[in-house]
């Protein structure tokens, strides 16, 4: 729990508001919002606190006025704003348009971006480069067309071939953007400064692109040695997108972002590139109350930490609504500020985040994880071809996003295709992870932690032929495939390599049959392929979300096909997912699942979702719920002292003579919580907020567990604590 060393940046937040002692959250680091007049002075007032100081900034919309309206170079550039098949702009604000990531708008970035540079940051984060796919109709990007494709632009709702190139073209226009424009910054800031600078991007999952129905380059920017690393843009505004299981509607935030989380540490799993996995304590709408932000970020919080490689995380966006702002009180009379104890526990849960770099990771139960693929072209086929583009219109206001109420729009929404296959073995406990499709051809050795892998080119399409040629070798080395599809997708007929050249193919999946020497007109399920199985379900995965029935089949596919292939390790469904990642415990209890059981830790904890810091012999944990503790037994020296956790960043500790001293730095009006380990319990414990004069604490002494719970008002500044045996 001590302090570590601000330069790894392990946590951060972004914030457009200038320095305030209410905000002073203690990470590494602090994303300076926007760029304008008060940018300089914003970024200096944040690098006096001690922050490393980046800028986050919108690449596909922004405060870019000046530019729309001429002020720059003496042409009105509203044409490059998104328009969709009416002619409406597709906007993210008043005068605030997604733009189409013209020459002329990356050049206009890359000159306004140097103002940050000349500022002093370390890092530039470009967020959410996105293009609607009901866009595709502006006078630029019809220009784009006929440069990229060397023919006259074509209506993306026309057919298949034209929506499906429509989107490869927007993802390529800002993957373009990005690498115009991180390549020159980097150069200018060598060449005027000595100054490696650093770029990032900020982007939703592409699971959330996808069922939101935008295009984003995602996996492509693995292509560009200029960008550095990603922020995982999940959080409960996103997770909290309804999905169909078993034939029910409805929210499920805790599956939906562990699926969204894992998506994300594919952009990062196989390089040296820097991910953080995002949180927010509130969410962009605000018409929820505090319980209601609570539980969602709770569930959040703790699906991104069942994914242990990624141990660096951006604790908020925007701590001045959190911390500063009101929000409806849950009995509908008016609006209150942030409950003191919601307050301490945002600040032990951000703290306690420095500390997740462990060495020690042990799942309970299922060991062997499935892997479901999902390729970036999941989101150049959301259009629906039989549809009008009013049927299916939607719009961000900056809350959230929000779609007509047709059955066209709401299948779309929920994407069933994708949850289908997985949602039913995430509800049985068992550990799967989506996979990028596209990177099978960037890493000889993807494959490698899967034996067992699930495949539909129903709501996606293969990249390249070569895939097919990875694929065949992991199989024919022992692996299990199963491919799920029907034939039926529309967006088969698109003009891809599948149906180009001297020999076609009515359809990817076809080809994956010839490659892997399987008769397609075999009516045989089961096909052994050198070591290992293919297993063909001739069905649509969305089927798979419709019913209980159907989701037990496709378990029982899986599991038919491992046995087939003779991996022993068939799985044991439960209710709950549990992993340690060194002294902390992670669950999660399912609803939905194979029972309704309570999951019973037993030993001695702290909750760490509680603003007390509570020691506990027994954790219960229900249906619906997640926990988060530090176990107390887990390798511990009784005979030293441990900051067990707190809502402060702990620095300058020292053990000298019995006593243990240290500094405790937290946000002004947040409450100062810690529960400390002591070799016995204190004879003495005093607090200074001012050099050299001490006060007596209030302190509490917990003996089963030799723990001391000491509260304080919090200061940036810091207080000094004295612990005297």
């Amino acid at each position: 729990m001590y302090s570590i060393n601000r330069s790894e940046e392990r946590t951060g937040f972004q914030e457009r508001v200038p320095y305030h002692p209410a905000i002073d959250l203690q990470t590494d680091f602090v994303m300076v919002y926007g760029i304008d007049d008060s940018m300089p002075q914003r970024i200096q007032e944040w690098q006096q606190k001690g922050y490393i100081t980046h800028l986050m900034t919108g690449v596909a919309w922004g405060e870019y006025q000046d530019y729309l309206y001429g002020k720059v170079d003496g042409k009105n550039h509203w044409e490059e704003a998104q328009k969709n098949r009416l002619g409406d702009i597709i906007s993210h604000g008043k005068d605030v348009p997604y733009m189409v990531p013209t020459i002329a708008y990356t050049d206009f970035l890359t000159q306004r971006i140097k103002k940050a540079v000349d500022a002093g940051v370390e890092a530039i984060h470009l967020e959410e480069p996105e293009f609607w796919v009901e866009g595709g109709y502006s006078e630029a990007f019809k220009r784009e067309w006929q440069i990229y494709y060397k023919e006259p632009w074509k209506a993306p709702h026309e057919s298949a071939d034209a929506q499906y190139r429509a989107s490869k073209l927007k993802a390529y226009l800002y993957k373009r953007c990005l690498d115009r424009l991180c390549g020159e910054l980097k150069e200018y800031a060598l060449v005027t400064y000595g100054r490696e600078l650093r770029f990032y991007v900020p982007t939703h999952s592409l699971i959330n692109y996808t069922q939101w129905r935008i295009v984003s380059p995602q996996s492509q920017l693995l292509d560009l040695p200029t960008i550095d690393g990603y922020i995982a843009q999940v959080w409960t505004g996103t997770s909290r997108t309804p999905n169909v299981y078993k034939g029910v509607t409805k929210e499920r935030t805790f599956e939906t972002a562990y699926l969204e989380y894992g998506m994300m540490q594919e952009l990062a799993r196989g390089t040296d590139r820097k991910i953080w996995f995002l949180h927010d304590p509130i969410e962009d709408n605000p018409s929820y109350d505090w319980e209601d932000y609570k539980q969602n970020y709770i569930k959040t919080l703790t699906a991104s930490l069942f994914h242990p490689n990624v141990w660096h995380y951006e604790i908020s966006p925007w701590p001045d609504r959190i911390f500063t702002k009101s929000y409806p009180k849950k009995d509908g009379t008016g609006k209150e500020k942030i409950p003191a104890s919601y307050a301490a526990t945002l600040l032990i849960l951000m703290n306690t985040l420095r500390d997740l770099k462990q060495d020690f990771i042990e799942w309970d139960g299922n060991q062997d994880t499935i892997g479901v693929f999902l390729s970036d072209s999941a989101m150049f086929q959301r259009s629906p071809l039989d549809s009008s583009n009013e049927e299916v219109s939607q719009r961000y206001d900056g809350t959230k996003v929000d779609m007509l109420q047709t059955d066209t729009a709401m299948e779309l929404l929920h994407w069933s295709d994708f949850y289908g296959l997985t949602l039913p073995f995430l509800k049985a406990g068992v550990p799967i992870r989506p996979v990028q499709l596209d990177n099978i051809r960037r890493f000889p050795s993807y494959l490698d932690p899967y034996r067992t892998l699930i495949l539909s080119y129903e709501y996606m399409k293969p990249e390249s032929p070569d895939i097919h040629l990875a694929l065949s070798q992991w199989v024919q080395e022992g692996g299990c495939l199963i491919y799920v599809g029907d034939d039926s997708d529309p967006y088969h007929q698109a003009k891809e390599w599948w149906n180009q050249g001297e020999k076609t193919f009515t359809n990817p999946a076809a080809h994956l049959l010839e490659v892997l020497g399987i008769d397609q007109q075999s009516e045989q399920d089961m096909h052994a392929v050198g070591k290992g199985v293919v297993h063909l379900l001739r069905k649509h995965p969305k089927q798979f979300a419709q019913s209980a029935e159907m989701a037990e089949q496709l378990l029982t596919a899986v599991k038919r096909t491992k046995e087939a292939g003779k991996q022993n390790d068939i799985w044991e469904e439960q209710n709950y997912l549990l992993i340690r990642r060194g002294p902390y415990i992670i669950s999660a209890v399912l609803d939905e699942s194979v029972s309704e059981q309570v999951l019973q830790l037993d030993g001695l904890f702290v909750d760490l979702l509680d603003d007390q810091l509570t020691v506990h012999k027994t954790i219960n944990v229900s249906p619906g719920k997640q926990s988060f503790v530090y176990d107390l037994q887990h390798q511990q020296d009784s005979q030293r002292f441990e900051v067990i956790a707190a809502s402060s960043r702990i620095e300058e500790a020292e053990v000298e003579q019995g006593q243990f001293t240290f500094l405790a730095k937290g946000p002004l009006h947040v409450p100062g919580v810690n529960r400390i380990k002591c070799p016995e319990e204190p004879k003495k414990v005093s607090i200074a907020t001012q050099p050299g004069k001490y006060q007596e604490a209030d302190t509490e002494w917990e003996p089963d567990s030799h723990t001391l719970l000491l509260t304080y008002d919090n200061h940036p500044d810091g207080v000094t604590i004295q612990i005297t045996l």
